[in-house]
C-alpha cells in the first residue's frame, strides 16, 4: 500500500491538463474514438507519473520521493547477500554474454526485414543492437536515461544529494523507471516509421480486428523490442551485481570485437550475391588488398587500385592503420595514471599507492556524448522520413533540424559509404561523424572529383561540419565526464572518505578527510577534464580517419578501454579473494 505523503488536490490541475491534451489530439488529429482511446490509455501513464511526482508533499526535499513506492516494485535483480566467488563471477559473465549474441539473433516477429531502416546504422557499436532483432534498440535506452538523470542531477534540479544512501537509491530507483520510459519513447516512433510490420501478419490481423491489422502488428513489434531491451537492463544489473565490471561495457566490447574481426579478414564479397572481382573485391581489410594486388593488372594498380586499397570503403587499410594506432594510445593512457603514496595508520611499513588514471572517467562520458547525438540522429530521420512525424508543426521535414539524401543521390553514391541514413543538411549534417579520409579530407582537398558527398555544400561548410562534431565530442565529454564522476562516488570528498574508512592516509597529513579532500582536489578536477576532454578527442579522431569493420571511432575507444578495464577488473577480484581487509578497501565499505 502506497503510504507517501500527498496533495490529492493536485490531481485536480494534472486531469484538467489530461483532458485539454486529449482534446487538442481530437481537434487537429481527428482522431476517432478508438484512437482516441488508445491516446489515452498511452498518455495516462504520463500524466500518473507526473502526479506522483507533483503531489509529494512528505519530509524529503526531492520531490523525486514520490516516486519512490512504484520504483521499489519494478522487476530488478537483488543484490547478493554475502561475497561472490570469483569463479561465480567469472561464470555469470560469460553466460550474460553468450545470451547477449543469442538475443541479437533473435529476430522481431513480424517484422518486414527487407523495407526495415535501420535510423541507429552509424551508431551500432556503442548501442550494442542488431537491426531487426530484439536487440534492435540496444543499450540505447539505458544511456539516454542515464543522459536525463546526470543532466538534471547536474543542475540541481533533482534536489537529491548522492553521497547519502537513501537519495542515492532513490535517483537509482527513478533511474530505472526513466529506461523504460526511454524505451517506449524510442520504440513507439520506430515501430510506427521505420520498422515495417509485414503484410502477411498485417492481413491476419486484418481478419481478426477490420481496419486495425498494422496498428495491431505495431504494437506487437513495440512489446517485443520492450521484451528485449528490459532483458539488456537485467543482464546489465546481473553483471554488476554477480559478475565483473558491467553489462553494458561487456555487450558493446563483444559488438566491437565481431566487427573489427570480420572488417579485418572477412573474404566475402562487398557486394553479397555478386561474383568476386575489382569492381566487387573481399569486403575485410586483408583480403581485399591482398586479392586486388593478385589479381589486378599493373595499370589498374598504377591508376586506382592503390587509391582504393588505401583509402576508399569498404574498409581500407588506413582504416586498419588507425584502428591499431588508435588501440596503441588508448593502451597507453589505459596504463598511465598518478600515484599517491598511502599508508595504514595501524601498522607500521604498511605502504601503497592510490592509482589517479589519467583516464579517471573512463569510457562513460563519450559513450554518453555519442548517444545524445544518436538520439538527434533518429529523431531528426524520424521528423524528415516518417509518415505521421514528417507532418508535426515545425519539427516535421524541417531542413534546419536534418534532411536526408533521395533514393537516387544513395544508389549513386553507396560506392562511397553514404546511406539513406547519412544527413544531408541541418543540424544533423554539422553533428554527424565524418566516415573516413574519404567522407571528409578529399572532398575538401579535390572538390571537383569528391564533391558529390558534399551534397551541395560549399569546402568551408564541410570544415566547419568536421570541427562543429569534434567540438561536440570534446566539449560534451568533459561535461558528462565531471557529472559522472560526481555522480558515482569517485569524487575527491567521497574518494577521501573511502581512503579513510578503510583505515590509510596519506603520509604527512593529518587523518583527516578535510585535509585529505584537499589534497585530492589538486589531482582529480583536472584529471577529470583532461579524461573527458581525451576520450573526445579519440574518439573523433578515429572517426576521421576511419575503422575497419564501421565500428565507428567511439566503438573502438571504448572496446579497447572496456577490454583493459575487465582485464583490470579480474585482477582486482582475484585479489579480493586473498584477504577481508582488502575487499573492505575496494568495496569503500
Amino acid at each position: 500500500m502506497d503510504v507517501v505523503q500527498r496533495n490529492k488536490a493536485t490531481a485536480i490541475p494534472i486531469a484538467v491538463l489530461f483532458a485539454i491534451t486529449l482534446t487538442s489530439l481530437w481537434y487537429f488529429d481527428k482522431l476517432n474514438p478508438l484512437s482516441m482511446a488508445i491516446a489515452g490509455i498511452l498518455l495516462f501513464p504520463a500524466f500518473g507519473l507526473i502526479y506522483l511526482v507533483a503531489s509529494y508533499v512528505g519530509p524529503k526535499q526531492s520531490k523525486l520521493y514520490g516516486l519512490e513506492y512504484l520504483t521499489s516494485k519494478l522487476p530488478a535483480v537483488k543484490k547478493a547477500k554475502g561475497h561472490v566467488e570469483f569463479k561465480y563471477k567469472l561464470m555469470w559473465t560469460g553466460l550474460v554474454v553468450i545470451l547477449y549474441f543469442v538475443l541479437t539473433n533473435v529476430y522481431i516477429y513480424g517484422l518486414n526485414r527487407t523495407q526495415t531502416l535501420d535510423v541507429f546504422q552509424s551508431f551500432r557499436a556503442i548501442f550494442a543492437g542488431t537491426s531487426g532483432s530484439l536487440m534492435d534498440l540496444g543499450i540505447g535506452p539505458i544511456v539516454t536515461a542515464s543522459i536525463v538523470m546526470q543532466l538534471f542531477s547536474g543542475a540541481k534540479i533533482f534536489n537529491l544529494n548522492l553521497q547519502d544512501s537513501a537519495d542515492k537509491a532513490v535517483y537509482q530507483g527513478v533511474q530505472k523507471l526513466l529506461i523504460i520510459v526511454m524505451i517506449f519513447v524510442e520504440a513507439i516512433p520506430q515501430a510506427f516509421g521505420t520498422l515495417i510490420p509485414d503484410a502477411a501478419l498485417v492481413t491476419s490481423l486484418n481478419g481478426a480486428a477490420p481496419g486495425y491489422g498494422e496498428f495491431l502488428a505495431q504494437t506487437i513489434i513495440i512489446s517485443q523490442l520492450f521484451f528485449g531491451t528490459y532483458l539488456v537492463f537485467l543482464f546489465d544489473e546481473l553483471v554488476s551485481k554477480y559478475g565483473i565490471g558491467s553489462g553494458v561495457s561487456l555487450f558493446i566490447a563483444a559488438g566491437v570485437a565481431q566487427q573489427l574481426f570480420t572488417g579485418t579478414f572477412n573474404w566475402i564479397p562487398s557486394t553479397v550475391g555478386s561474383p568476386l572481382g575489382l569492381n566487387n573485391p573481399p569486403a575485410g581489410a586483408i583480403p581485399k588488398m591482398l586479392y586486388v594486388i593478385i589479381n589486378a593488372p599493373a595499370g589498374y594498380l598504377y591508376n586506382s587500385g592503390i587509391e582504393h586499397i588505401l583509402f576508399f570503403p569498404p574498409n581500407p587499410i588506413i582504416a586498419l592503420i588507425g584502428t591499431l594506432l588508435i588501440f596503441f594510445i588508448v593502451a597507453y593512457f589505459q596504463s598511465s595514471k598518478i600515484e599517491l603514496p598511502i599508508s595504514h595508520e595501524r601498522v607500521r611499513g604498511a605502504r601503497g599507492r592510490y592509482p589517479i588514471q589519467l583516464f579517471y572517467a573512463s569510457n562513460i562520458p563519450v559513450i554518453l556524448a555519442t548517444a545524445l547525438l544518436a538520439n538527434v540522429a533518429m529523431w531528426s530521420l524520424l521528423f524528415w522520413t516518417s509518415p505521421t512525424l514528417s507532418h508535426v508543426p515545425l519539427l516535421g521535414h524541417n531542413v534546419l533540424l536534418g534532411s536526408y539524401p533521395s533514393s537516387l543521390q544513395v544508389a549513386n553514391l553507396q560506392s562511397q559509404g553514404v546511406s539513406s541514413t547519412t544527413p544531408t543538411g541541418g543540424l544533423a549534417y554539422y553533428l554527424f561523424a565524418p566516415n573516413g579520409l574519404a567522407g571528409w579530407l578529399f572532398p575538401i582537398v579535390y572538390p571537383q572529383a569528391f564533391g558529390a558527398t558534399l551534397f551541395g555544400h560549399s569546402v568551408l561548410q564541410e570544415v566547419i561540419h568536421v570541427l562543429a562534431y569534434v567540438g561536440f565530442m570534446v566539449i560534451f565529454s568533459i561535461m558528462f565526464a565531471k557529472f559522472w564522476i560526481e555522480t558515482t562516488n569517485m569524487g575527491a570528498s567521497s574518494v577521501a572518505k573511502q581512503i579513510q574508512s578503510s583505515g590509510m592516509q596519506i603520509p604527512g597529513f593529518r587523518r583527516d578527510p578535510k585535509i585529505m579532500e584537499k589534497v585530492l582536489n589538486k589531482y582529480i578536477p583536472a584529471v577529470t577534464i583532461f579524461s573527458g576532454a581525451a576520450v573526445g578527442i579519440l574518439a573523433a579522431g578515429a572517426n576521421l580517419i576511419g575503422t575497419v569493420g564501421n565500428t565507428s571511432g567511439t566503438g573502438l575507444l571504448l572496446a579497447v578501454g572496456i577490454v583493459i578495464q575487465f582485464y583490470e577488473a579480474m585482477g582486482k577480484e582475484q585479489l579480493m579473494e586473498m584477504h577481508p581487509v582488502i575487499r573492505q578497501f575496494f568495496s569503500g565499505a
